[in-house]
């Protein structure tokens, strides 16, 4: 029998966790709520070569809001890019796995990141080149709501309307938190349907935990040919480790030796106890 998505999810939850615990720094709450997306991503949706990171023809992934690399780390490393034993690198002196992904060090990642705004410009960019080339790709692009407070992202967000670029496809981690607290209070970036379709953006909502519905709306952004697609995916910040849901101090803080065995209990998976081999 074959592991499920399901499985997968909870595989890299556990890598998310236990990289930023032997890091002792690094952010578990908006990695954990992006898992679900980008499993379907990794595993399903996304036409990629592990044993060949540089392919061409490859579909593109850009994780704008870069200090969720913890997420992308795991699926990477569970997808078959590099050893999963290398998670627990993170933001070790010399170590490729950095805090912020770093393109011309991991096999895996398309675009390095951190400064967050930059990402969905840079995606807009990849898009656009390969329209010029003729080539079918997609490039999807992970951003977090807290985000969508950088002008840069709507600079981005207009030009791709006009252009009508609809290989890219966007998906906004909806989890309602920042670093500083809810994101409505902060600087309110809503309402966001409203928003994007009037960039030009088609606009789908899902539960941002839901495997299915990500796969539908996914399938619907592939079907539109003449503007790029937002999905905008809620979602609980910390999702899967109960004592991190929809906390914001776990934006960006690890866990201790007691936390970090709770949470991993939490994520055992009783069909999978032997480890979290590549598949």
């Amino acid at each position: 029998m074959g592991t499920t998505l399901q499985q997968h999810a909870r595989s890299i939850r556990r890598g998310v966790i236990s990289a930023v615990a032997a890091a002792s720094s690094g952010h578990p709450g908006g990695s954990l709520s992006a898992v679900e997306i980008v499993t379907t991503l990794f595993f399903q949706e996304m036409n990629i070569r592990p044993e060949q990171p540089d392919w061409p023809d490859r579909d593109r992934f850009v994780l704008c809001k870069g200090h969720a690399a913890p997420l992308l780390y795991a699926a990477l490393a569970r997808r078959g890019f590099f050893p999963w034993e290398e998670l627990t690198t993170l933001r070790q002196l010399g170590a490729r796995l950095q805090g912020h992904p770093d393109m011309r060090k991991v096999p895996g990642v398309d675009m390095s990141t951190g400064s967050l705004g930059q990402g969905l410009s840079t995606a807009l960019g990849m898009a656009l080149a390969l329209r010029l080339q003729g080539k079918d790709s997609y490039v999807y692009a992970l951003l977090g709501d807290g985000e969508l407070q950088e002008g840069q992202v709507w600079e981005a967000a207009m030009a791709a309307g006009h252009y009508g670029v609809n290989h890219l496809i966007g998906i906004i981690d909806n989890n309602g938190l920042q670093i500083d607290g809810s994101i409505s209070e902060v600087l309110n970036p809503l309402p966001l349907v409203e928003k994007w379709e009037a960039f030009g953006w088609r606009v789908v909502e899902v539960d941002g935990h839901s495997i299915s519905a990500l796969t539908g709306a996914l399938r619907i952004a592939r079907t539109e040919k003449a503007k790029p697609t937002m999905i905008i995916a809620h979602t609980i910040k910390g999702k899967g480790v109960s004592f991190m849901e929809n906390r914001a101090e776990w934006h960006g803080s690890a866990p201790n030796a007691e936390q970090t065995e709770a949470a991993l209990h939490e994520l055992q998976d009783p069909e999978n106890e032997g480890g979290e081999a590549h598949v």
